[in-house]
């Protein structure tokens, strides 16, 4: 049965580490659902954080596969422990003066931000799991979404080191 894999993969900060893990999932007929990548808490390391959708023991045979990538450091299956995942939204929608205390209610009851006014229009940023993401998408849809830009999901395993 086919689910949602969320994966850490820590890599050397080199050019082309990124072509080869897409790669890797491109030849493996995987698609990245999400990938996040950037530098973390080793200087020239960075981090990537891929979510795919595939039964297990496929997943399985993916992780083996990177494991055996020059540029790989670790490889860490997030989806099999407690974790923290969210994503980062900007989206501008149409805001006409007087819909905007009706929008302000919107962006207020998921506590999500406005970063900028525009004369008819105004940019929120909503921070959460995907799910609050397009919850609050499907709110906002009647005033009209002019432009979104999402980041893709990024994670991190709760508890101590590992």
């Amino acid at each position: 049965m086919s689910k949602q894999h969320t994966v850490s993969i820590l890599v050397l900060d080199q050019p082309g580490v990124l072509q080869r893990v897409c790669g890797l999932f491109s030849r493996r007929g995987f698609n990245i659902d999400s990938i996040t990548v950037g530098s973390c808490e080793e200087a020239g390391l960075s981090r990537m954080i891929i979510v795919s959708t595939g039964d297990d023991r496929a997943i399985e045979q993916l992780q083996k596969q990177l494991n055996k990538l020059i540029d790989i450091v670790r490889v860490e299956y997030l989806s099999s422990s407690p974790m923290v995942a969210r994503e980062l939204a900007l989206i501008k929608v149409r805001a006409e003066p007087v819909r905007r205390p009706e929008l302000l209610g919107v962006v207020e009851t998921y506590r999500a931000s406005v970063v900028d006014f525009g004369a008819d229009s105004m940019i929120i940023q909503a921070v959460g799991d995907s799910s609050k993401v397009e919850s609050m998408l499907e709110l906002l849809q009647p005033y009209g979404v002019l432009e979104l830009s999402r980041t893709g999901i990024t994670a991190i395993r709760r508890g101590g080191p590992i």
